[in-house]
């Protein structure tokens, strides 16, 4: 029994020494970790912070240089055009393109920090800021100065007239073309003074890098911007000076009469809520204030022109109302005539309220008061972060500085740790403890001040404790962390989405007031009785007023019903457009319902249906064509014009038997996505060929990390559509999905062997099956992925953290005999089709003309991601369309280059069950372990007897 003992006690030691040093992943982690800083110190040391802690002892220099635009003395990719005349001016100009980069030389007289403004004009492009990357003496000098955002300049293109109904129609907003002057500074908010660059004395170069949108510039100025004085300081110039108050004036000015604004989405909204939003109607749409949710983001700006009677001094009330961001408040800076009159009016705060509050701008104690002259100014708000800013880059360098230790971490223990596994965490990431401890106590700090700012504790603050007392548990405890390894990385995405919600500050604006300091303000709150006649009056209105129909009535007797199957807000910015735009060219109404796709055949059974149904799926026009209950639009003569708006792959899944049965709404496509600086620290480069992948994912999971494919939607959907990372092979090994005479042609050479790589790669490098994407390639889990572009668009709002640290390009793929690459791929998307029954045919195409048309498209793509963010950037089908969105420069060339590869996949009787068959193969391959040949051969004796017994149902069979 002794021996026993001592032979159990021996092997117990002997796993004891070996297992934590057992594979050679834990070998290179530790070289990794000694080698290489974190994402996080790479963050730190590329830093507008630590730009500044390095030149921390120069001084500002009171000096002023202009360097002209058509003074530039090098370009590269770019062909400027020198320029004499811009609006009003006359002077040496330069036009700049949208992409390409233009330098000027400039000799500085004097050592020292200085900022730097631009002084342009706008000029047509896609509608969106101006975007430019900053360089000196050819460098960048800090991460910041990547990305510039110039703001042009919105109108309303008339003043707000009511249609037939009486019902007030919103203005369109057209560009104002003119000049502005404005500072290099933080786009996103984060720092509220415009940057300070560094100079040494003597002869530098200056660089402007286009990424999007092209601009004229008159110069770029390089001195100091004047800081604004103390209320206390403006306080003493008025007594000084012997500036009067004024007496007995008051001017209301409606936040719907703005004059100018920074964004096309910025336009006047409706408010029926309450009783005392001016000008109010029980019966009729009144548009009557402006600003809301689509007023938001950091820098954008509303303009009002102000008419002042007489000299004096002024107080400033705001009628607002801030209903959306709970916890934190809303911040506005205020200008007049382009300055901010004093220090104070960097921050006015607009406090979380369901109801109308009139804000007095003051101290709390007192109202500022304003020195106005007799005239027209103008008074500008501006969305600002304020003391929320520097909370939020901290936290920010958090989540990066966290994510890193999460991936050292996983590189040891896997995605999976095992619970009863000691990893000695503490001694193969040594930082780990310190990271922890450190980063707990910088989240307590920010939770403490967000309580201090706000004056509350609230939803927004438990984020902040919860991470930081996991952290704080995590230092003390580091042997519990791989049983909470999983809730650590959740906790630490959720600091990204509590940077999404406070960055985003809404207010909604019913009027302003200009008073006298005795005059008293206008109530804000409607009282008890108010409201209750208000509610009394709506209700009863309601049986007599059609409070769906938008916009004239018709007096023509041509009218199209539309069915739309998607969310209510793409309802609503549709039925205005048409009824602004399609129904006043054309004359012809347009009835839009919001209505579900499912029940589409039904209704059209029951004679119920719609004339035009839009964002329909692709498996359903050739699906509805065969039974006659599409019509074949090639019956109009004018189709082949109006199909050159697409590209042929756009097409081929509405086409059949010489047939088309709809025209393409969205077009949506796999492109590769990767994380730049992951590549960077494990020396890998982006795979161009299958074969490289090949070489990469071994590289990846060493570290214990994934490649990922797209997996085909499995559920909440209809119709399984086949695999686009099947297509995607099939496709670059010259494969097709079907025959001429419509079966499968699966069970091909080419598909057989794109089968078999496609299975090879989850049998033998075991790529994941289920996956969060966005969480993982945030983390760092999945730092290489194929997916639809569209993930370009989740990225850019839900992962602010890493922005500028990842990348998109075109697919990986099969390297041909002359060193050319083929990278098809396939491609999904929606249609909007015309039903047979429809009784105005021409009338239900002139609608799908219009619907499809570039100018059409592009407006519907800005307002949706003007409404609902840029992660509602609008994928569209048309070509014109996609290049007048605003994509980056940079970026839309990678997606025209994959563009140019897609290629659609056909519809035919009965291909619904080549998604699914493909689908049953590949588990059946996966699970089971079934040779992929025969496996995929049995599948598609299945999909080909669904084929042809539909084939006979319907008479298609081809002889």
């Amino acid at each position: 029994m002794p021996k026993v003992l001592r032979v159990a006690v021996a092997l117990l030691l002997l796993c004891t020494w070996v297992i934590p040093s057992a594979g050679p992943h834990l070998a290179n982690a530790e070289e990794s970790r000694k080698s290489e800083r974190t994402d996080g110190d790479v963050f730190q040391a590329n830093s507008y912070d630590s730009y500044l802690q390095t030149h921390q002892n120069a001084g500002k220099p009171d000096r002023k240089i202009v360097v002209e635009g058509g003074s530039y003395t090098f370009t590269e990719g770019m062909e400027p055009k020198k320029v004499n005349n811009a609006g009003d001016r006359q002077g040496n100009f330069v036009e700049t393109g949208d992409s390409g980069s233009i330098g000027w030389e400039v000799n500085i007289p004097e050592e020292g920090l200085y900022n730097l403004s631009l002084r342009y004009f706008t000029v047509d492009g896609k509608a969106s800021s101006i975007e430019r990357m900053l360089m000196i003496d050819g460098e960048v000098p800090f991460s910041g100065a990547r990305s510039f955002l110039f703001p042009r300049i919105w109108t309303d293109e008339k003043a707000i007239e009511q249609d037939n109904r009486g019902n007030d129609i919103r203005p369109r907003q057209i560009e104002a073309f003119g000049w502005q002057e404005k500072p290099f500074r933080d786009f996103e908010g984060y720092y509220e003074k415009p940057y300070s660059f560094y100079f040494s004395a003597g002869k530098h170069t200056i660089t402007l890098v286009s990424l999007k949108e092209p601009v004229i510039i008159d110069a770029i100025e390089i001195g100091q911007i004047e800081e604004p004085p103390t209320y206390e300081e403006i306080k003493k110039q008025y007594e000084q000076k012997g500036l009067k108050e004024t007496n007995g004036q008051m001017i209301k000015v409606q936040g719907e009469s703005a004059q100018f604004k920074s964004s096309p989405t910025l336009y006047p909204i409706t408010d029926r809520s309450n009783p005392n939003t001016e000008p109010q109607s029980i019966a009729e749409v009144r548009i009557n204030t402006i600003g809301g949710n689509n007023w938001r983001m950091p820098g954008d700006t509303i303009t009002w022109k102000i008419d002042v009677p007489e000299d004096g001094l002024y107080k400033i009330a705001i009628k607002g109302r801030q209903e959306l961001l709970r916890g934190v408040y809303s911040t506005r800076t205020l200008r007049i005539d382009g300055h901010i009159p004093f220090e104070e009016m960097r921050e006015i705060p607009f406090y979380y309220s369901s109801e109308w509050q009139m804000n007095t701008i003051g101290n709390g104690d007192e109202p500022y008061l304003f020195y106005l002259t007799q005239g027209t100014h103008d008074l500008q708000l501006e969305v600002s972060l304020g003391s929320i800013a520097p909370l939020i880059r901290e936290v920010q360098s958090s989540i990066l500085e966290l994510n890193a230790i999460y991936r050292k971490i996983l590189m040891i223990t896997g995605g999976v740790p095992d619970p009863f596994r000691d990893y000695n965490l503490e001694k193969k990431v040594p930082e780990m403890v310190e990271v922890f401890n450190k980063q707990s106590a910088i989240l307590y700090n920010i939770s403490d001040q967000l309580v201090e700012i706000t004056g509350e504790k609230s939803d927004q603050v438990a984020i902040l404790t919860k991470l930081a007392y996991q952290l704080e548990d995590l230092a003390a405890k580091p042997e519990s962390l791989q049983t909470r390894l999983e809730s650590f990385k959740i906790n630490v995405g959720g600091l990204g989405t509590w940077i999404l919600k406070v960055k985003e500050q809404p207010l909604e604006i019913d009027y302003l007031v200009i008073a006298s300091p005795e005059q008293r303000m206008p109530k804000a709150k409607a009282s008890f009785a108010s409201k209750v006649k208000h509610e009394i009056s709506t209700l009863f209105s309601s049986f007599f007023i059609d409070y769906n129909s938008i916009g004239n009535s018709s007096e023509n007797e041509r009218s199209v019903t539309v069915w739309i199957g998607t969310g209510r807000d793409q309802a609503q910015v549709l039925k205005a457009m048409s009824d602004d735009s399609f129904t006043q060219q054309t004359g012809i109404s347009v009835n839009l319902k919001l209505v579900s796709a499912n029940v589409l055949m039904p209704a059209t059974l029951s004679g119920q249906g719609p004339d035009v149904a839009m964002q329909i799926s692709n498996d359903i026009p050739v699906n509805y064509g065969m039974r006659t209950a599409i019509y074949d639009l090639t019956q109009f003569s004018d189709f082949e014009q109006v199909a050159d708006r697409f590209r042929d792959s756009a097409l081929t899944p509405y086409k059949y038997k010489g047939a088309v049965f709809g025209l393409p709404e969205q077009q949506v496509f796999p492109m590769l996505f990767y994380r730049k600086d992951i590549l960077e620290e494990l020396k890998l480069d982006v795979p161009q060929t299958l074969d490289d992948i090949y070489e990469v994912i071994p590289v990846l999971k060493k570290h214990y990390m994934d490649f990922a494919l797209p997996i085909a939607e499995t559920s909440g959907v209809s119709t399984l559509e086949p695999s686009k990372a099947f297509a995607m092979m099939l496709y670059q090994q010259d494969g097709s999905f079907y025959e001429k005479d419509g079966v499968s042609n699966l069970a091909s050479e080419a598909s057989m062997q794109a089968f078999k790589r496609w299975t090879d790669l989850y049998m033998n490098y075991k790529l994941p099956l289920q996956f969060d994407l966005t969480t993982r390639f945030r983390t760092g889990e999945i730092p290489m992925a194929i997916t639809d572009y569209t993930f370009y668009n989740t990225l850019s709002v839900s992962a602010p953290e890493i922005r500028g640290l990842w990348d998109f390009v075109t697919v990986p793929g099969v390297q041909q005999e002359d060193g050319s690459i083929r990278r098809d791929v396939s491609s999904g998307g929606s249609a909007v089709i015309m039903m047979d029954q429809a009784k105005d045919k021409e009338a239900a195409w002139e609608f799908m003309k219009w619907w499809t048309s570039k100018d059409t498209q592009v407006r519907f793509g800005r307002e949706m991601e003007g409404l609902m963010g840029a992660a509602a950037r609008y994928p569209t089908a048309n070509i014109e369309a996609l290049k007048e969105l605003p994509w980056p420069t940079k970026d839309y060339q990678s997606l025209e280059k994959q563009w140019e590869w897609v290629k659609g996949i056909p519809e035919v009787p009965g291909g619904y069950y080549t998604g699914r068959n493909l689908d049953n193969a590949f588990r059946e391959v996966i699970n089971n372990g079934t040779n992929p040949r025969d496996a995929l051969y049995d599948y598609v004796e299945e999909i080909n007897r669904e084929i042809e017994f539909k084939q006979k149902e319907f008479n298609l069979k081809q002889s």
